[in-house]
């Protein structure tokens, strides 16, 4: 039996969806982004991570501790990725609110610059879940959270499962850490999201993939029908099409 086969999919509506935010809702890596002069190398190790050929927790402390961003470089991260975020986010998310449909983010990401992007798309803070950092007094790294399960293999369908999603619920992202999640049945639909990079690993071994470049053209994996007529007039006349 194949990953395919072991992972079910259950067809909206959803009670719940999660986004991963790095090449999910953002362009960017904000590992990457921060690692100035290491960007390439660093680069190397998220992709290797994220299409499952390394296991998370052999790169994610190492990494922070070669880069070792200050408070303001993670804030200015924030706003990159207000400024990368995807065409049709804004409007995907509020088109899932105002189908009555609860919206988290999920991400491996730092947890300060992570949520500015969920302030941009109008989620409360409880409702952003990603990895706390620690700074000094003058603002300089002192370490990360690291009983967080975000930053180690199989943690995500584990927080997954410890924050009591509503189900049935829909997680969309890129990575081998998304992946895990529908394998371990955290959701009932994972969306494999290519957008940004399509990770061989993880698509192929997705029931359901999405190449889409404009957020906005989720809305049929994320709504159901019924959802989408109703969605069909005012602000959000384009998810009913």
């Amino acid at each position: 039996m194949g990953t395919t086969d072991r992972i079910g999919d259950l067809p909206p509506p959803y009670r719940e969806v999660v986004f991963d935010c790095d090449s999910t809702l953002s362009t960017i890596e904000g590992i990457d982004e921060l690692a100035g002069g290491l960007a390439a190398e660093l680069a190397e190790l998220t992709d290797r991570a994220m299409s499952g050929e390394l296991p998370l927790e052999a790169i994610f402390g190492a990494r922070l501790e070669r880069v070792r961003p200050t408070r303001a470089g993670v804030e200015a991260l924030g706003q990159r990725y207000v400024e990368t975020l995807l065409p049709g986010a804004r409007e995907l998310f509020a088109a899932l609110g105002a189908a009555g449909v609860g919206v988290r983010i999920v991400s491996g990401g730092l947890a300060l610059a992570v949520r500015h992007v969920g302030r941009e798309l109008g989620l409360a803070a409880e409702r952003v879940h990603a990895v706390e950092l620690d700074f000094d007094e003058h603002g300089n790294y002192a370490g990360f959270d690291a009983t967080t399960p975000l930053a180690c293999a199989g943690g995500k369908p584990r927080l997954l499962n410890a924050l009591g999603l509503a189900r049935p619920a829909a997680l969309v992202g890129d990575g081998a850490t998304d992946l895990e999640a529908a394998v371990a049945g955290a959701v009932d639909r994972f969306v494999a999201f290519g957008g940004v990079v399509a990770r061989d690993a993880v698509h192929s071994a997705a029931a359901v993939r999405s190449n889409a470049t404009d957020l906005r053209g989720l809305a049929p994996l994320l709504l159901s029908e019924a959802q989408r007529e109703a969605l069909a007039s005012g602000p959000h006349a384009w998810a009913g099409r």
